[in-house]
């Protein structure tokens, strides 16, 4: 089974899904018809990484459920992350979001254009999209459950779902306090990628996926020791991109995450290497939100001048290599194998 049908499986999974839910919501009032229409643009994105590494850890520790089950759960993965992309925007004040406005920017402008006089329009945005992102939280939970998983599989899955959504959750904070705590430091960057990106994004749903399948101790570690260095090969990946990436691919303006002032590895990587007058240039203009084209061009130049940019395709090399060797050892048939070393290149290649 090709990863690319999986993902039209989990598609239609998805969709299926939310359009259950639509006529429940629109019977309490058609004012929330807004409501799916903003969530319907955010799940018509995404590269489904998540529901795929779910799967395939699935097929890779032996699962003999029922194929359209699993796909349902894996799926579910989907929703949590569209919980934590809106709920992440709102504290970010990201502008965008695949290429569209973010979702409290899309309510901030509807209450705008609708001339709405009850309010103002930025805390209506805010508080629409931190509801919708706690319904996603909410639906995801549903949809795992109602998969058609016996309770066996889902007790053995909900352990590690539980896991997967404290973690994101605490690393969403530890990248807040980092952001106005400001250490700089590489260790302090990656224990975010870690908890914020690379568990949740990888390691966690092919330890779900396994779970799922009741597969062997040396499997699921073979699948972790896998999944850990290639997420945070996947957010190192997402950090350059941030910077340098195009937004005709990315769907974020050019140099968002330093308007944004994330303290990534990228910029920890330069800072650790700047001297002093171009440190002082990197933290004056980060998290600068009016900065503009010269100012991204200006940090850019930083980063590449210090060897800021080599060191952090170098620590992506390195953790990719590792992924590469635990997966080559990893005790699982053929067809799971391409399907994992195809998606390490997606996850770790791609241009947006």
């Amino acid at each position: 089974m090709s990863t690319s049908r999986v993902r039209k499986e989990v598609d239609d999974a998805l969709m299926a899904f939310v359009d259950r839910q639509r006529p429940g919501l629109l019977s309490i009032s058609p004012d929330l018809a807004p409501l799916m229409a903003a969530l319907d643009v955010l799940l018509a994105g995404g590269k489904r990484l998540r529901p795929a590494f779910c799967y395939w850890g699935w097929r890779a520790a032996g699962g003999t459920q029922p194929r359209e089950a699993v796909v349902a759960a894996a799926a579910s993965l989907e929703l949590l992350q569209a919980s934590a992309l809106i709920h992440d925007d709102v504290m970010d004040s990201s502008d965008t979001r695949r290429g569209q406005p973010s979702v409290h920017r899309r309510f901030q402008a509807m209450a705008r254009e609708e001339g709405w006089a009850g309010g103002p329009a930025g805390p209506f945005g805010e508080g629409t999209a931190i509801l919708l992102g706690d319904l996603c939280l909410s639906w995801s939970g549903e949809m795992f459950e109602w998969s058609g998983l016996d309770e066996d599989a889902r007790l053995r899955g909900r352990e590690v779902y539980d896991l997967m959504r404290t973690e994101v959750m605490c690393g969403q904070y530890l990248d807040l306090l980092e952001g106005v705590r400001g250490s700089g430091t590489v260790d302090a960057a990656l224990r975010v990628v870690e908890y914020k990106s690379a568990k949740y994004t990888i390691e966690r749903p092919l330890h779900l996926g396994a779970a799922l399948a009741g597969g062997a101790p040396g499997v699921v570690a073979a699948l972790r020791e896998y999944g850990r260095p290639l997420g945070i090969a996947f957010q190192l990946r997402d950090d350059v991109l941030g910077v340098f990436g195009d937004p005709a691919q990315t769907g974020k303006p050019a140099g968002d995450d330093l308007r944004e002032g994330k303290r990534t590895v990228l910029i920890a990587q330069t800072l650790e290497r700047a001297g002093a007058e171009g440190a002082a240039t990197v933290e004056r203009l980060l998290g600068d939100p009016g900065l503009d084209a010269a100012g991204v061009a200006e940090v850019r130049s930083i980063i590449e001048g210090t060897g800021g940019l080599a060191a952090c395709e170098a620590m992506i090399e390195q953790y990719a290599d590792r992924a590469a060797a635990a997966l080559a050892a990893a005790p699982i048939d053929g067809e799971a194998r391409a399907a994992l070393e195809e998606l390490a290149v997606a996850a770790t290649a791609r241009q947006a």
